[in-house]
């Protein structure tokens, strides 16, 4: 009997192994590979004496039962995501596309943010008397920095609180601080600039949680991946609408960009609340502050954000003031200082740490790696395009729209093929493509005279610059979304949207720095034409290294799957060997 018993146990742990890892990609699978081999069916004999050596250790310090007791509540409450139908099986066609659409916009209105004030960053500064091209850019680099900065630990919210009510608080605090920056108008610059990085903190809320929910709502499959690419393609388009409702709005008064978002943000608000099924059951939360803080590794997540922050600033101040400022070298060090302080606590310290353990693997390092460099050089490109046309070509902002619009065509274009895609390619190869589209955008910004014809370069380059956008990133998403578990669909998420979001602050940070060191003062319009050239050059330079480490992440791909293959042959050949 307790024969019986003990092989029904293995069986059963082999069945699941070989379930979860069907489930991951062939290069994940090689990683598991030792670990899940080493199982075996045990005998009542071996079952015997396991109690017997388990009687025989010393008993466990208190210090190891409290930390034995927390991990066991991380697993019982990873456990809490409902058993639900995939959304498409759940609800009609014309309510999953309104649930799909809503989770969606967080994506687009994000975008929407980043673009209206590209467009119109001259017509604001005149408005409060700010000329400085650096500090103008800060209306864009905040704003990115605390996208980027704070969605991992939102993300972590999201798997606590739950996802559904992360995104809806997300859209309203998007919403209030839209309205400020607009009410800034009546204040100064000063306000308008603490609004806007207030304002990132919005999308950094509904971003890692919208993702989420659509890797809770959907089975792996087609229409995952098409919910996926169809998130990755608002971004084009949220930049293209938001750039061409700010440069309608700058016709009467620009305050009215950021309150039209606010009330558009508001009413999502209102039917996310009611229209999104909640995939999630409720968790008793801790009851003490000591709780709330262990959940969600604020101590951790608090010097992870430090240290970002204080990095992302020392590179985006720098073109202001300069690398001689003390302040700034003293901040770029204690951010970089901070980095491994983080990871020692994610590691070592924390009883459930921000980052889970099946996030850090070879393979997930190659994909952020690319998304790292694709995405610095996207925030280089927009914003130096949008100069080129504005300060050399001298363009009004409507007509700059006019000039991007293919963006949202392509974009939409690059969504679908990349949706099919997903089902048909390895998500390295579809690195590599994005690579190449985001280094040939940046190339034909980068030598584009001026006073060009329109369907010249500029055109060119609207073409090709949202495969890069709309390919890598529902590739990442993806291809995290499958090798994490459900329960851990938020932190999945926003990893992701983490490094797409600093990646384009820093970015910026890296171009001005480049453009300030070459332009000569920018006195005259060739100086301000090879300041602009030298900072595209910077982003040439990124997509160069992600192209070459979306080759070897190629490579590692076929080579992993080769092992995979290999290893039961090399079991036969072994038992055959033996027997």
């Amino acid at each position: 009997m307790a024969a019986n018993s003990g092989t029904a146990t293995g069986r059963a742990l082999d069945t699941q192994n070989v379930e979860k890892t069907s489930e991951v990609p062939a290069s994940h699978q090689a990683e598991r590979l030792s670990h899940t081999s080493s199982i075996s069916t045990p005998t009542a004999q071996q079952l015997a004496e396991s109690k017997r050596e388990d009687a025989a250790l010393p008993p466990v310090s208190d210090r190891d039962s409290d930390r034995n007791s927390r991990h066991s509540r991380t697993r019982s409450q990873a456990s809490e995501l409902r058993r639900i139908a995939s959304l498409n099986s759940a609800v009609s066609l014309p309510r999953e596309i309104l649930v799909v659409g809503l989770i969606c916009l967080s994506q687009l209105l994000t975008q929407v943010a980043f673009g209206d004030t590209i467009v119109i960053l001259h017509v604001i500064g005149e408005s409060f008397g700010v000329s400085n091209a650096g500090t103008q850019a800060w209306l864009v680099a905040g704003y990115s920095l605390t996208v980027g900065t704070f969605i991992l630990v939102f993300g972590r919210m999201g798997d606590v609180f739950g996802y559904k009510r992360m995104l809806v608080i997300g859209y309203s605090w998007f919403a209030f601080w839209s309205m400020v920056a607009g009410l800034a108008v009546y204040s100064n610059y000063v306000l308008f600039v603490f609004a806007r990085v207030l304002q990132g903190i919005g999308p950094s809320i509904c971003l890692p949680n919208g993702l989420a929910l659509l890797g809770a709502l959907y089975d792996a499959g087609n229409r995952k991946n098409m919910a996926f690419a169809m998130f990755g393609a608002c971004a084009p388009s949220g930049s293209v609408l938001g750039a061409a409702s700010a440069g309608v709005y700058a016709l009467a008064w620009w305050p009215w960009t950021y309150w039209s978002l606010a009330i558009t943000l508001a009413i999502v608000a209102v039917c996310a609340a009611f229209l999104i099924p909640d995939p999630q059951v409720k968790v008793e939360l801790p009851c003490s502050i000591r709780g709330f803080i262990e959940e969600l590794d604020l101590y951790a997540a608090g010097v992870g954000v430090l240290g970002l922050v204080l990095i992302n600033f020392a590179w985006n101040q720098a073109p202001i003031v300069g690398w001689s400022s003390p302040y700034v070298c003293v901040c770029l060090v204690l951010g970089v200082l901070l980095v491994p302080v983080f990871f020692y606590l994610e590691i070592e310290v924390a009883p459930k740490p921000l980052l889970p353990f099946s996030v850090f693997t070879t393979t997930n390092a190659f994909v952020l790696s690319c998304i790292a460099c694709g995405w610095g050089n996207f925030g280089i490109w927009a914003l130096y395009l949008f100069n080129l046309l504005e300060t050399l070509r001298g363009l009004p902002p409507l007509l700059m729209v006019a000039y991007i619009s293919p963006l949202v065509i392509s974009g939409a274009i690059a969504a679908i093929m990349t949706g099919f895609l997903l089902s048909h390619l390895r998500p390295a190869w579809l690195m590599v493509i994005a690579m190449c589209a985001f280094l040939l955008g940046n190339l034909l910004t980068a030598t584009v005279p001026p006073h060009q014809i329109y369907w010249g370069q500029f055109f060119v380059t609207t073409l090709v610059a949202p495969f890069g956008m709309d390919m890598s990133f529902p590739a990442a998403t993806v291809y995290l979304s499958n090798s994490i578990e459900k329960s851990k669909q938020g932190v999945a998420a926003s990893l992701v949207m983490t490094i797409v979001n600093y990646s384009i602050s820093l970015g910026l940070g890296f171009a001005g720095t480049v453009e300030v060191n070459v332009n000569r003062g920018g006195k005259t319009p060739e100086d301000i034409l090879r300041g602009y050239r030298g900072a595209l050059y910077m982003g040439t330079g990124l997509c160069v290294l992600g192209l070459a480490v979306s080759i070897v992440f190629v490579t590692k791909t076929y080579w992993d799957e080769r092992k995979v293959e290999q290893k039961p042959a090399d079991t036969e050949s072994k038992a055959a060997e033996t027997e």
